[in-house]
């Protein structure tokens, strides 16, 4: 196994912890046996014992007090609130993701795309309906949410991948999973300036979604989810004009992403 690109050979204990890793992860609150583990990662049960016996000897995987069923550890909590506390992007945007949810009333994401998929970074609340789906660190794929349609737009017709999935498959009724149609989607998403999820991700649920360009191409978005049945043309209006306002000034103040293109 190697990296094509600097021609470096990948480790393969560390390419399977970090598949380990993720696999509990995308469980969520699913405790795994070893024979699942090793089944899904395609590796021996005494290799992939030893593995987690490491792992939750130094508190990234945890155990049942049967020592039979193994999910995510403390140490990766403690990882992935290091990465949110330095992001500086997230801590410029926090504040207006907070004022925006309290001046709407609605629930307000900051996302990130990662490869195919919308990781959450912050998320808050309305305080008139609280989603038990919505939390830091799901991923979602990028092609059925808001934030994700508005990043991918902004990559076509330029020299960057627009990483969308094959095959594309759907979390709703309303999911677009003909591609001619999702890609209609992401040019009319360019033209107007906000993607719109039509209960693509969500029954019920209508979401509006801004890239944020301070890199290029955007790598952030922020979204608004709101009930359909909540939705008029004035409301549509006044949180679009919300969160174009938002957008600008979380912009304006972001610092210069120096893997950018012309960047200082």
């Amino acid at each position: 196994m190697s990296d094509p690109e600097r021609g470096v050979r990948g480790v393969k204990s560390a390419a399977r912890t970090i598949e380990l890793l993720e696999l509990l992860a995308s469980r969520e609150n699913r405790p795994a046996r070893l024979r699942e583990l090793s089944q899904a990662l395609g590796a021996p049960r005494s290799s992939v014992y030893a593995l987690i016996r490491t792992l939750v000897e130094h508190g990234w995987l945890r155990t049942d007090e049967t020592g039979t069923l193994y999910s995510i550890g403390v140490r990766a909590l403690l990882a992935g609130t290091t990465y949110l506390d330095t992001d500086p992007y997230l801590r410029i945007a926090q504040p207006h993701i907070d004022d925006l949810s309290a001046r709407l009333d609605e629930t307000i994401h900051f996302g990130r795309l990662e490869r195919t998929d919308i990781v959450y970074l912050a998320t808050k609340e309305s305080s008139r309906y609280v989603r038990p789906f919505s939390r830091v660190g799901r991923r979602l794929p990028a092609f059925s949410t808001a934030m994700g349609k508005a990043l991918l737009a902004e990559r076509l017709g330029a020299e960057h991948e627009v990483p969308i999935p094959d095959p594309i498959i759907p979390l709703t009724p309303g999911t677009l999973v003909d591609r001619d149609a999702l890609r209609r989607d992401l040019e009319l998403t360019r033209e107007r300036g906000y993607a719109i999820d039509n209960e693509e991700n969500y029954v019920g649920v209508t979401c509006f979604g801004f890239a944020l360009r301070y890199s290029s191409p955007p790598t952030d978005a922020i979204s608004c989810s709101v009930p359909v049945a909540n939705l008029t043309e004035d409301r549509t209006r006044e949180i679009v004009q919300a969160m174009e306002q938002v957008r600008v000034a979380i912009e304006r103040m972001a610092p210069v992403d120096l893997s950018a293109p012309g960047g200082i």
